[in-house]
């Protein structure tokens, strides 16, 4: 049995002096090398720092999903063949790129995202399969020809980022702390050609429900001229450059009252692909089918949980190619994302016909996002060794 892995925040020093006001007098940031966190050591000898059960002032009741600037992000920068070998928290601020940089010409960068959660007891602190996040951040890499900071060195920085900006996790129930995690090619380059220099770096924000609707059930409209991937390009991987085309489609849907648009396959115009920023699931009777990831959909991780999950709870679960037709016979459909969590889906529009499933508390969908939430802030035993308590 798999349990919960508890790392000891006594052997981080008190290393939290770009929170705060007198840091400035004692430096722009503080470096770390990417050894384990046991064998760090800061360079400047003091710091200031703020009582760790402290919270942000900030209304947690009005929390949405936007960013609220913390106080700390960790920034890595490769050597010139291609290692990341040392990192270092700086405050929150903006960053310096040369214009000519690789992300900014030719769209070479990767993001992840993933949540911290604050325990209702003891006020401990839980990230969710954050390894997973650092593998897919590695396996963008090699498909965006990227150098890319090794598990250890990924997982590393988001604990120290999560704990520099402690103050920020929302208190129990009231939301989490959004990670968003950033490769992208930093050095000049002027021809079509990899970036000569990658910067790896983690920053936060606490946030709380992505859809405008809350928690209630959200409508979409299924894009049949417009499509977010296709075979053989980056669809399955988190690239930054596959976020920016879905834009004007997603605009436009909610322009008409939608919540977001649902994207079909780039081949045959007929199968279900994913949302703008989720994986999609419906449910007939005691089967629930999602599309296979099959480079095309990004394979998120949430989706992953909730397939486990499900198996688990007796469902049975397929991956396949799923026909827009289904929908028309669907019990319920939801989505899956680290920002979306687990979201009903009360209707889909499809060629000026307006589906509509089964929402509420007796629900799969209801009982998935018990499952899983109960998992990821600590409210039940987790058996499953998904979760880093920090």
């Amino acid at each position: 049995m798999l349990v919960r892995r508890v790392v000891s925040t006594t052997s981080f020093p008190k290393l939290f002096g770009c929170s705060y006001s007198s840091f400035s007098k004692i430096g722009s940031f503080a470096s770390y090398t990417s050894s384990p966190a046991s064998s760090l050591s800061p360079k400047h000898e003091e710091y200031s720092y703020r009582n760790e059960n402290e919270l942000a002032e900030i209304n947690w009741d009005e929390l949405r999903f936007g960013l609220v600037p913390t106080d700390c992000m960790y920034v890595m920068k490769s050597s010139q063949d291609g290692e990341f070998t040392h990192g270092e928290l700086r405050n929150f601020d903006n960053i310096k790129l040369n214009p000519s940089s690789g992300v900014l010409n030719y769209g070479q960068g990767l993001y992840e995202g993933l949540k911290a959660s604050r325990k209702r007891e003891e006020g401990g602190l839980l990230l969710f399969r954050v390894e997973e996040n650092a593998m897919r951040m590695k396996m963008g890499a090699d498909r965006m020809f990227m150098p890319s900071p090794s598990l250890d060195q990924f997982i590393h920085a988001v604990k120290l980022t999560v704990l520099a900006n402690k103050r920020w996790v929302p208190p129990h129930g009231k939301g989490s702390l959004y990670v968003r995690p950033l490769l992208i090619g930093s050095g000049p380059i002027l021809g079509l050609a990899p970036s000569p220099e990658y910067m790896f770096l983690v920053y936060a924000s606490p946030v709380g429900n992505y859809f405008k609707e809350g928690l209630a059930p959200i409508n979409l409209l299924v894009a049949d001229k417009t499509h977010r991937a296709m075979p053989g390009g980056t669809g399955g991987v988190k690239t930054i450059c596959n976020y920016a085309p879905v834009l004007k489609a997603q605009m436009q849907a909610k322009s008409k009252g939608f919540s977001d648009v649902l994207f079909l396959d780039a081949v045959n115009n007929k199968y279900l692909e994913e949302a703008s920023s989720c994986n999609i699931f419906i449910v007939k009777g005691n089967v629930i089918s999602t599309p296979a990831t099959n480079g095309t959909i990004l394979p998120g991780i949430t989706r992953k949980s909730i397939i486990e999950i499900a198996s688990d709870l007796g469902y049975q679960v397929e991956e396949r190619l799923v026909p827009v037709e289904e929908l028309s016979d669907a019990d319920e459909v939801f989505c899956t994302g680290t920002a979306v969590v687990v979201a009903p889906v009360a209707s889909i529009s499809y060629n000026d016909k307006r589906y509509t499933f089964k929402t509420g508390k007796e629900t799969v969908s209801k009982r998935l996002y018990n499952t899983l939430t109960a998992i990821q802030m600590g409210l039940v035993q987790d058996n499953k060794g998904w979760t880093l308590e920090i």
